[in-house]
Protein backbone atom coordinates (compact mmCIF):
# COMPACT_ATOMS: atom_id res chain seq x y z
CA UNK A 1 0.00 0.00 0.00
CA UNK A 2 1.29 3.61 -0.97
CA UNK A 3 0.80 5.94 1.40
CA UNK A 4 0.44 9.47 -0.52
CA UNK A 5 1.48 13.03 0.65
CA UNK A 6 0.77 16.12 -1.22
CA UNK A 7 2.64 18.85 0.53
CA UNK A 8 3.62 22.68 0.44
CA UNK A 9 6.98 23.18 0.29
CA UNK A 10 6.72 24.93 3.38
CA UNK A 11 5.51 21.53 4.76
CA UNK A 12 8.58 19.35 4.14
CA UNK A 13 10.48 17.81 7.01
CA UNK A 14 14.23 17.67 6.89
CA UNK A 15 13.84 13.72 6.23
CA UNK A 16 11.30 14.08 3.51
CA UNK A 17 13.56 16.68 1.76
CA UNK A 18 16.14 14.71 2.12
CA UNK A 19 14.06 11.56 0.90
CA UNK A 20 13.08 13.44 -2.50
CA UNK A 21 16.55 14.50 -3.17
CA UNK A 22 17.89 11.26 -2.53
CA UNK A 23 15.14 9.54 -5.20
CA UNK A 24 16.09 12.31 -8.01
CA UNK A 25 19.56 11.76 -7.79
CA UNK A 26 19.49 7.84 -7.81
CA UNK A 27 17.12 7.81 -10.72
CA UNK A 28 17.99 11.16 -12.92
CA UNK A 29 21.76 11.50 -12.16
CA UNK A 30 22.93 7.71 -11.17
CA UNK A 31 20.82 5.59 -13.42
CA UNK A 32 19.90 8.01 -16.39
CA UNK A 33 23.75 8.78 -16.01
CA UNK A 34 22.99 12.24 -16.61
CA UNK A 35 25.11 15.08 -14.49
CA UNK A 36 23.29 17.65 -14.02
CA UNK A 37 21.97 20.08 -11.44
CA UNK A 38 19.32 19.01 -9.79
CA UNK A 39 18.84 21.23 -6.83
CA UNK A 40 18.01 24.30 -9.33
CA UNK A 41 16.68 26.79 -6.36
CA UNK A 42 12.96 26.03 -7.17
CA UNK A 43 11.95 23.30 -4.13
CA UNK A 44 11.56 25.44 -1.58
CA UNK A 45 10.21 28.58 -3.16
CA UNK A 46 6.72 30.15 -3.89
CA UNK A 47 3.73 27.68 -3.84
CA UNK A 48 5.24 25.04 -5.14
CA UNK A 49 4.44 21.47 -4.28
CA UNK A 50 5.85 18.12 -3.89
CA UNK A 51 3.77 14.76 -4.55
CA UNK A 52 5.46 12.15 -2.30
CA UNK A 53 4.18 8.10 -2.52
CA UNK A 54 6.00 6.17 0.20
CA UNK A 55 5.82 2.31 0.90
CA UNK A 56 6.65 2.22 4.09
CA UNK A 57 9.80 4.44 5.37
CA UNK A 58 11.08 4.14 1.33
CA UNK A 59 10.22 7.14 -0.69
CA UNK A 60 8.88 5.02 -4.19
CA UNK A 61 7.06 7.83 -6.32
CA UNK A 62 7.50 11.33 -6.39
CA UNK A 63 6.73 14.65 -8.66
CA UNK A 64 7.37 18.29 -7.93
CA UNK A 65 4.62 21.10 -9.16
CA UNK A 66 6.02 24.62 -10.34
CA UNK A 67 3.78 27.82 -9.85
CA UNK A 68 5.44 30.40 -11.37
CA UNK A 69 4.37 33.97 -9.73
CA UNK A 70 2.89 34.73 -13.61
CA UNK A 71 -0.71 34.15 -12.98
CA UNK A 72 -0.49 33.41 -17.06
CA UNK A 73 2.05 30.53 -16.98
CA UNK A 74 1.49 27.44 -16.72
CA UNK A 75 1.54 25.20 -13.58
CA UNK A 76 4.65 23.08 -14.54
CA UNK A 77 4.41 19.52 -13.31
CA UNK A 78 8.28 17.88 -13.21
CA UNK A 79 10.59 15.63 -11.68
CA UNK A 80 8.18 12.79 -12.04
CA UNK A 81 9.97 9.62 -10.43
CA UNK A 82 8.79 6.13 -9.79
CA UNK A 83 11.55 3.70 -8.03
CA UNK A 84 13.28 1.57 -9.78
CA UNK A 85 12.02 -0.95 -7.29
CA UNK A 86 8.61 -0.98 -8.17
CA UNK A 87 8.27 0.08 -11.35
CA UNK A 88 5.62 -1.92 -13.66
CA UNK A 89 3.65 -1.92 -10.46
CA UNK A 90 1.77 1.14 -12.63
CA UNK A 91 2.64 3.92 -9.74
CA UNK A 92 3.29 6.34 -12.25
CA UNK A 93 -0.42 6.31 -13.47
CA UNK A 94 -1.63 6.99 -9.35
CA UNK A 95 1.22 9.59 -9.19
CA UNK A 96 0.29 11.81 -12.06
CA UNK A 97 -3.44 11.54 -11.27
CA UNK A 98 -2.44 13.22 -7.66
CA UNK A 99 -0.06 15.87 -9.09
CA UNK A 100 -3.17 16.43 -11.56
CA UNK A 101 -5.74 16.97 -8.87
CA UNK A 102 -3.32 19.14 -6.68
CA UNK A 103 -2.67 21.21 -9.72
CA UNK A 104 -6.55 21.23 -10.16
CA UNK A 105 -7.42 21.63 -6.66
CA UNK A 106 -4.80 24.58 -5.61
CA UNK A 107 -4.78 26.07 -9.54
CA UNK A 108 -8.16 25.23 -11.40
CA UNK A 109 -7.49 28.34 -13.90
CA UNK A 110 -4.38 27.38 -14.98
CA UNK A 111 -3.18 24.97 -17.82
CA UNK A 112 -0.52 22.38 -17.03
CA UNK A 113 2.89 21.76 -18.42
CA UNK A 114 5.35 19.28 -18.60
CA UNK A 115 8.59 18.12 -20.33
CA UNK A 116 8.55 14.75 -20.66
CA UNK A 117 11.14 12.15 -22.10
CA UNK A 118 10.19 11.76 -25.56
CA UNK A 119 9.79 7.99 -25.66
CA UNK A 120 6.57 9.20 -22.52
CA UNK A 121 4.31 10.91 -24.74
CA UNK A 122 1.83 8.31 -24.79
CA UNK A 123 1.92 7.67 -21.16
CA UNK A 124 1.54 11.64 -20.56
CA UNK A 125 -0.95 11.88 -23.63
CA UNK A 126 -3.36 9.47 -21.32
CA UNK A 127 -3.79 11.88 -19.00
CA UNK A 128 -4.84 14.50 -21.77
CA UNK A 129 -1.12 15.84 -22.35
CA UNK A 130 -0.55 17.16 -26.38
CA UNK A 131 2.52 17.93 -27.87
CA UNK A 132 3.61 21.75 -28.21
CA UNK A 133 7.28 21.36 -28.86
CA UNK A 134 9.11 19.39 -31.36
CA UNK A 135 11.39 16.68 -29.85
CA UNK A 136 14.98 18.39 -28.14
CA UNK A 137 17.66 17.39 -26.59
CA UNK A 138 17.98 18.08 -22.63
CA UNK A 139 21.40 16.61 -21.09
CA UNK A 140 21.75 14.42 -23.48
CA UNK A 141 17.72 13.08 -23.44
CA UNK A 142 15.28 12.99 -25.76
CA UNK A 143 12.34 15.33 -24.71
CA UNK A 144 9.29 16.89 -25.44
CA UNK A 145 7.07 19.58 -24.40
CA UNK A 146 3.32 18.84 -23.33
CA UNK A 147 0.69 20.80 -22.19
CA UNK A 148 -3.21 20.27 -20.81
CA UNK A 149 -5.53 22.74 -21.08
CA UNK A 150 -7.33 24.80 -18.48
CA UNK A 151 -10.46 22.32 -16.68
CA UNK A 152 -9.38 19.53 -18.73
CA UNK A 153 -10.87 16.73 -17.19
Amino acid sequence: MIRWQDLHHSALTVAELYALLKLRCEVFVVEQTCPYLDIDGDDLVGENRHILGWKGDQLVAYARILKSDDDLSPVVIGRVIVSAQVRGEKLGYQLMERAILSCMQNWPQHALYLGAQAHLQSFYGHFGFQPVTDVYDEDGILHIGMAREVGQA
